[in-house]
C-alpha cells in the first residue's frame, strides 16, 4: 500500500468519506430538470460544460483544447464523433498528430512453448501426468537420477509467474491505449465489459487468452450485444474461468449457465419477480455441454454433448447453447437489464422503472445494436440533468488514466507502477475479484481509500527514489531466500531446507568443510522434484524471457502550462488548474486557501517573480487539488 501522509504545507483539505457523499448528494437534491427525460438536448443548450461532463463519461476526461473542440461541434455531431468510433477517418476529437499516429500493437514476449496446452490445473496435476505418461508440459521425465520430475515442474511454476507478468505488461499496453486513443469510447466500453464479463488471470493462468477477451471487448463493444454475447460464451477465457472443461453430457456444470442468467443478461430478478428457475439453469447447462477450447480457439465436442430435448424459459426441444442464447435475448426483462446496466455505468445510479423500460425499448428495437442506445443516453436531456453531471465516483482506473490525461502525458508512467497503484485503489486490470467483477459507486470510497487516492497523486508528482520494480522483484520471502542461498553456491537441498531445520544449513555450502547428515543425503536422492526449488527456478526462467515494463516517471510539466496560458497571478493559476482537474466546483474557502498556500509557496502572489522555481509549489498544488472529495467525481 502507498504511505498515507498529510500534504505538505497548512493547507487543511477535506478528506471525509462524509464529505464526499454529501457533495455528491448536494448534486442530486439540486434543480431536476430533464431528470428522465430521454429526448435530445438541444443546441442552444450544448456549452464547453456539456462536452466536458461527455468526455469524462464516454471517455477518460479531456483537456481544455478537446473539450474546446468539442464544444465547438453540434450535440449530435459530438455524440456521433464518439460512438461512431470504427470511422477512424471521421474522428475530430483528437488533435491531428495524436489521429495520425496508430495505436501499437503489444509488444509481446516470446514466453508461449509447444506442450504447454492443456495447462494443467495444478502441481499435482502435471507431477500425476507425468508420473503416468513420463511426460508433462512439452517436457519427458529423466529415465534416472534424483529430482526426475524437477525439469517439469519447473516449467509449471515458469509458466505461472510469466503469464503473470505478460499479463502486467498487457495491462500497461492497454492503459497506454486508454490514454492515447482517439475514440475513448472504445476503450471505455471495453473496460465496462472486462467488469460485467468478468474473468482474472489467476484462473485463466494465460495472458494469451486474456488478451484474446480484451480483442473482443475492443472490437464488440459497442457493437451488437447478441454478436458480444456468443463471443465471450464461446471465448476461451471464459471457458476456463467457468470451467467448460467439466460441462460434459451426463454431468453438466451449472457455472456458465447460472452466470450467463444472473450476471450477464436478465439478472436475479425486479421487484420481486424472479427472471429464471433453478430448473431453467439445470437445463441450460445441458445445453453447453460440449463447449469447450483447444489453445486459443472454441471447440464443440459433438460427444459429450447432451443432445436430448430440453425445456428453457417455456421453450422445448433439442435447444444448442446458441438457440439458449437467443431464448434469453427474446426475454424483454434482458434488454432492460443491459441498458439499465449501461445506464448506471455511464449516467447515473439511480433509474426509475419508467426510463429502464424506455432503454430497454431502445436496444430491443434495434436488435440488440448498442450504438444506438448509446448516442440515445449522450444526447438525452437526463445524460445532461443535474443530478448526472459530476455525481459518479470514477473507479481507480478511471482516476488513474483521467490523471494522466489533465496532466498532459503522452504515456503511463512506470513509476509509480500503475498495476499496484489501482491495485492498492481496489481496481487490477485483468484481476477482478470475482464473476461479478468490481463493485461500483460508493465501494470505491472509504475513508482509506480516499487517503490512498491523495497518495496516488503524491506519488506520481513526487516519484519514490527509492521504487523498486515489482516486475523485477520477488516479494516472495521464501524464493529470496531460496535465491540468496543459491547464489552464494549452496546446493538445492541445503538452499530448500526451511530455516532452522535439519542439519548443515548455511554451512552446508561447497568448500565449506561441512558434512550433510546421511538422512538429509537419503532423502535427497530420493526426491523427484523440489517445489521450492522450482517455485524459484520458474520465476528465474520468467524474468529472463518476459519483457521489462519500461520505468520512466511522469513528464510533467506544470510550470510549461502555466506559462503557455500567460497566466500572471495565483489566483488566476488556481482558477485555471481547478477548472482543468476538477469537474464540479471546489468549495470557496477551499479555492481561497488554496490561493493563500501557493502565495506562500512562492513567496509572492505574482507569477513572474517565481517563474525560475515554479515547478514544486505547483505541484505541490495539484496534489492538494487531486485529494480533494471533488476531484473523485465525474
Amino acid at each position: 500500500m502507498a504511505r498515507i501522509e498529510k500534504p505538505r504545507g497548512t493547507f487543511m483539505i477535506r478528506l471525509t468519506i462524509s464529505a464526499l457523499l454529501l457533495l455528491g448528494m448536494a448534486q442530486v437534491h439540486g434543480q431536476a430538470d430533464g431528470v428522465g427525460d430521454l429526448a435530445p438536448i438541444a443546441a442552444r443548450q450544448w456549452t464547453p460544460v456539456q462536452a466536458a461532463h461527455l468526455l469524462e463519461r464516454a471517455g477518460f476526461g479531456g483537456t481544455p483544447e478537446e473539450i474546446a473542440r468539442l464544444a465547438a461541434m453540434s450535440p449530435q455531431a459530438a455524440v456521433n464523433e464518439l460512438v461512431d468510433f470504427k470511422n477512424l477517418g471521421r474522428t475530430r476529437l483528437a488533435d491531428p498528430a495524436r489521429l495520425a499516429a496508430k495505436l501499437p500493437a503489444f509488444d509481446e514476449s516470446d514466453i508461449h512453448d509447444a506442450g504447454l496446452e492443456p495447462f494443467p490445473a495444478s502441481r499435482p496435476a502435471v507431477t500425476t501426468q507425468a508420473k503416468l505418461t513420463g511426460e508433462a508440459l512439452g517436457i519427458k521425465v529423466k529415465p534416472a537420477g534424483n529430482r526426475r520430475m524437477q525439469p517439469v515442474v519447473d516449467k509449471f511454476f515458469y509458466w505461472l509467474r510469466a503469464s503473470r507478468l505478460e499479463t502486467d505488461r498487457l495491462a500497461y499496453w492497454w492503459a497506454n491505449r486508454m490514454l492515447t486513443t482517439a475514440n475513448p469510447l472504445q476503450e471505455k466500453m471495453a473496460l465496462f465489459w472486462h467488469g460485467h464479463f468478468a474473468t482474472n488471470e489467476e484462473k485463466v493462468r494465460d495472458y494469451r487468452k486474456m488478451k484474446q477477451q480484451l480483442a473482443l471487448f475492443q472490437a464488440q463493444g459497442a457493437g451488437n450485444f447478441r454478436n458480444l454475447l456468443i463471443g465471450v460464451a464461446q471465448d476461451p477465457a471464459m471457458l476456463a474461468f467457468l470451467d467448460a472443461g467439466v460441462n460434459v453430457k451426463g454431468a453438466p456444470n451449472e457455472n456458465f449457465a447460472r452466470e450467463i442468467m444472473e450476471l450477464f443478461t436478465m439478472g436475479e430478478g425486479h421487484r420481486g419477480v424472479k427472471n429464471y428457475s433453478e430448473q431453467d439453469i439445470r437445463e441450460a447447462a445441458r445445453a453447453f455441454t460440449g463447449w469447450n477450447y483447444k489453445g486459443l480457439d472454441f471447440i464443440n465436442i459433438a460427444a459429450k454433448h447432451d443432445d436430448g430435448d430440453k425445456t428453457i424459459l417455456g421453450r422445448s426441444g433439442n435447444l444448442s447453447g446458441e438457440q439458449v442464447i437467443d431464448l434469453i435475448l427474446a426475454q424483454p426483462v434482458t434488454a432492460e437489464f443491459i441498458a439499465a446496466k449501461i445506464y448506471r455505468q455511464f449516467v447515473r445510479e439511480e433509474l426509475a422503472d419508467g426510463t429502464r423500460k424506455q432503454l430497454g425499448d431502445i436496444l430491443r428495437s434495434n436488435r440488440y445494436e448498442l450504438a444506438p442506445l448509446l448516442e440515445a443516453m449522450f444526447l438525452s436531456k437526463d445524460f445532461y440533468s443535474p443530478p448526472s453531471m459530476a455525481t459518479r465516483i470514477k473507479s481507480p482506473v478511471e482516476m488513474a488514466i483521467a490523471t494522466y490525461k489533465k496532466l498532459g502525458l503522452k504515456e503511463v508512467p512506470g513509476v509509480p507502477d500503475f498495476n499496484d497503484a489501482t491495485g492498492a485503489l481496489g481496481q487490477r486490470l485483468f484481476h477482478p475479484p470475482t464473476v461479478a467483477g468490481w463493485p461500483q459507486g460508493r465501494s470505491w470510497i472509504t475513508p482509506g481509500l480516499l487517503l490512498e487516492r491523495g497518495n496516488f497523486a503524491r506519488d506520481l508528482l513526487f516519484p519514490d527514489i527509492n521504487f523498486v520494480p515489482p516486475d523485477r522483484y520477488v516479494s516472495d520471502e521464501t524464493i529470496r531466500i531460496v535465491s540468496s542461498k543459491i547464489d552464494r553456491g549452496l546446493d538445492i537441498s541445503s538452499a530448500t531446507r526451511p530455516e532452522g531445520k535439519g542439519m548443515g544449513g548455511d554451512a552446508a555450502a561447497p568448500g565449506s568443510g561441512a558434512m550433510v547428515s546421511e538422512a538429509t543425503a537419503m532423502a535427497d536422492r530420493d526426491e523427484d522434484f523440489n517445489t521450492r526449488y522450482a517455485s524459484f527456478r520458474g520465476w528465474q526462467l520468467a524474468t529472463q524471457r518476459v519483457k521489462p515494463i519500461a520505468r520512466q516517471t511522469a513528464q510533467v510539466n506544470l510550470a510549461g502550462l502555466v506559462t503557455a496560458q500567460k497566466l500572471t497571478t495565483t489566483t488566476q493559476v488556481v482558477d485555471e488548474l481547478l477548472a482543468r482537474f476538477l469537474t464540479v466546483s471546489a468549495h470557496p474557502q477551499d479555492r481561497a486557501r488554496l490561493i493563500n498556500f501557493l502565495s506562500a509557496e512562492l513567496g509572492t502572489d505574482q507569477i513572474a517573480v517565481a517563474q525560475t522555481y515554479l515547478e514544486e509549489p505547483l505541484r505541490l498544488l495539484v496534489h492538494l487539488i487531486m485529494s480533494l472529495p471533488e476531484y473523485q467525481l465525474g
